[in-house]
């Protein structure tokens, strides 16, 4: 008997238990959801992760108007909540943080063996007459979907296509697939191209590439706030001089030297614990850790400081935001929409970056860590 063969959950349980001679009291205990809600394909159970909260944050929308958020951070990272809610606090303290997300859209991207450049340019102008027509049957496969735009590149005989649909509040990759699929097998029998794959690394899906810093993918995110310089003293616990030389010499200089595709402190952290407590498909933290964080020491001797993010994929419906803690964790935002949550991510993303370049700056990282981290 393996695993293929057990229908239910305890059944697999029993031979893990057997056969490996362990004991799964623990991953037994902590699945609270029905097994018919779960999407996880021989299931055994569950694991638990700590899940902190940060703020309050006030944050200042074109979505999010004027509210005081809390946010949820699952993380086995000491330190991390704390960082994050210092942050919260010295953003609070001077106003609140301005925050904006504007929909890009979920990508999928197919390529196709045309057999000459001749004929990758006879394939560009058939979609270049057809776009209606494939808008027709990409949307005939969800009333939850609508098709946007396509991008497409050759290169000697093969095509790769980029296509962006708006799904509404879901993250939207199995929605994308779906249409993508529909649109495919109709280009294929209308042309005779033959394609490759449904995915071509051009959408460019749970990697890191410039694609998506440059032309986006999910929602984009920019944040911002002016800090006092006497709240960069006395909660940050730093100065105007050192954070900006820490900023300049780390997130620009540095990430330059390396080569990085993040010009940033530590978006990844922030997203990672922020997708983990609200269901979100963790493989997006790659995109997740895209960005830039700007600053800037104002003639008045405030700080400006600010971050965008070009690729943020996430929901709230579907996948894993359905599940009963993930669900609860995302309660606590206050935020109902996609677009919502995604600002919500923005003004945390923007705490987060605060307080550790003032760590940084002020040499505290290692005593923190020594002391929260163990």
């Amino acid at each position: 008997m393996t695993l293929r063969h057990l229908k239910s959950l305890e059944e697999r349980q029993n031979l893990l238990e057997k056969d490996q001679r362990v004991e799964l009291k623990n991953i037994r205990k902590v699945l609270i959801d029905r097994e018919e809600d779960i999407h996880c394909e021989n299931l055994i159970g569950a694991i638990s992760l700590p899940v902190g909260i940060a703020g309050p944050l006030e944050l200042k929308g074109e979505n999010v108007k004027n509210e005081t958020v809390y946010i949820p951070l699952a993380t086995t990272e000491g330190a991390l909540v704390a960082s994050v809610s210092r942050g919260c606090k010295a953003i609070t303290l001077s106003g609140g943080a301005l925050v904006n997300a504007h929909r890009v859209g979920t990508t999928r991207g197919p390529v196709f063996y045309t057999g000459s450049i001749r004929k990758s340019e006879e394939f560009y102008q058939w979609l270049k007459r057809n776009e209606k027509q494939l808008t027709k049957v990409a949307e005939s496969t969800s009333s939850h979907l609508s098709f946007k735009k396509y991008d497409i590149r050759t290169v000697g005989s093969y095509a790769f296509i980029r296509f962006y649909f708006d799904t509404q509040d879901a993250m939207g990759m199995n929605m994308a697939t779906i249409a993508s699929e529909k649109m495919v097998d109709y280009i294929s029998e209308k042309t005779g191209f033959q394609c490759l794959s449904l995915a071509g690394n051009f959408d460019v899906d749970k990697k890191a590439a410039w694609m998506n810093f440059i032309n986006n993918r999910g929602f984009k995110v920019w944040a911002e706030v002016v800090i006092s310089a006497r709240i960069v003293k006395e909660v940050l616990k730093t100065t105007l001089g050192k954070i900006f030389d820490v900023w300049l010499a780390k997130c620009m200089i540095g990430s330059a030297m390396s080569g990085s595709l993040g010009f940033n402190a530590h978006f990844a952290n922030v997203v990672a614990a922020f997708f983990a407590a609200t269901g979100q498909d963790l493989a997006h933290v790659v995109e997740g850790s895209l960005g830039i964080t700007t600053m800037k020491v104002l003639p008045s001797e405030d700080l400006y400081i600010s971050i965008y993010l070009p690729a943020v994929m996430l929901g709230t419906v579907g996948g894993g935001t359905g599940l009963k803690t993930q669900e609860e964790a995302r309660s606590i935002t206050g935020v109902n929409t996609s677009i919502e949550l995604a600002e919500v991510v923005g003004g945390a993303v923007l705490a987060g970056e605060l307080s550790l370049l003032a760590s940084l700056s002020e040499g505290s990282l290692a005593k923190a860590h020594k002391k929260l981290g163990r």
